[in-house]
């Protein structure tokens, strides 16, 4: 089962949209066994509300070594869940370096079934992470517009509509099937552009960052769903792993909260 077959259907059977972002940041904790506790109960106790679950890649590295091991950990639990990876690591570059990246993070034990990738370097750049993703059945997610306030500086002026074009191309040449292998990481802070992209896009899963700690509500998020709720996974990070400093138990009412709102938004 690919990504897109994997999230789509666990979308359906569990009606979640949710994406739960896993960014464990070590001044929060004592130390690196009990970052590493928390973080493995957390995933395991939001694990029913969530359709995948997408580890933040700079905070495993920014622990180095124990870090990488820990993020090997955090795949395995997953994958025994029965939760799709999708890594955030807005990777991009060229030629050999790009190919290096994308057989790092699409293929084996510390990699996702998914990845964000950076199209700014060219849309060359962005063949080795498809073609890595497709032999692998898994996905990645082109930045198009992401949910940060100075996106503008250089996703304006048409430059994410055109990055969407790449998107829509790039998914016109796989098999026909409901979602194809290359979503879109469009920013939930944007509502007002959802259906637009959506329309733009239409064989791409939609990656919704922003929910929750940035300000982004499920109330205006339908417009990047097609009809039966799919197509969008809508991520919560620290609105979900820190609801409440380190209780597992919020983090459980957190997910299950932004679950039941996208439900909701969906059907109103």
């Amino acid at each position: 089962m690919t990504f897109a077959h994997a999230v789509t259907d666990r979308t359906r059977r569990l009606q979640t949209r949710l994406c739960v972002g896993l960014d464990p940041r070590l001044d929060a904790y004592r130390d690196a066994a009990h970052l590493r506790e928390h973080t493995l109960d957390m995933l395991e106790a939001t694990a029913p509300y969530a359709a995948c679950v997408k580890p933040q890649l700079a905070f495993y590295e920014a622990m180095g070594l124990s870090g990488m091991k820990l993020l090997e950990e955090v795949c395995a639990a997953a994958r025994t869940l029965g939760l799709p990876v999708l890594l955030d690591g807005k990777r991009g570059d060229i030629g050999s370096t790009a190919q290096a990246y994308a057989q790092g993070w699409l293929s084996g034990p510390h990699a996702g079934s998914a990845l964000t990738v950076n199209p700014f370097l060219g849309f060359e750049t962005l063949t080795p992470f498809v073609d890595t993703a497709l032999a692998n059945g898994g996905a990645v997610f082109i930045l198009v517009k992401t949910s940060n306030p100075g996106q503008t500086d250089l996703q304006g002026s048409g430059v994410s509509e055109r990055v969407a074009d790449e998107v829509r191309r790039l998914n016109a040449g796989e098999p026909e099937g409901e979602y194809a292998s290359v979503g879109a990481v469009v920013g939930a802070t944007h509502p007002e552009d959802l259906a637009a992209f959506r329309a733009l896009m239409p064989r791409a899963l939609l990656l919704l960052p922003g929910l929750g700690a940035q300000g982004a509500r499920a109330s205006d998020l339908s417009g990047a769903f097609h009809a039966g709720g799919t197509g969008a996974l809508a991520s919560a990070s620290r609105g979900v792993q820190y609801a409440q400093g380190l209780d597992v138990q919020a983090s459980v009412t957190a997910a299950r909260g932004f679950r039941d709102e996208l439900n909701t938004a969906l059907t109103t």
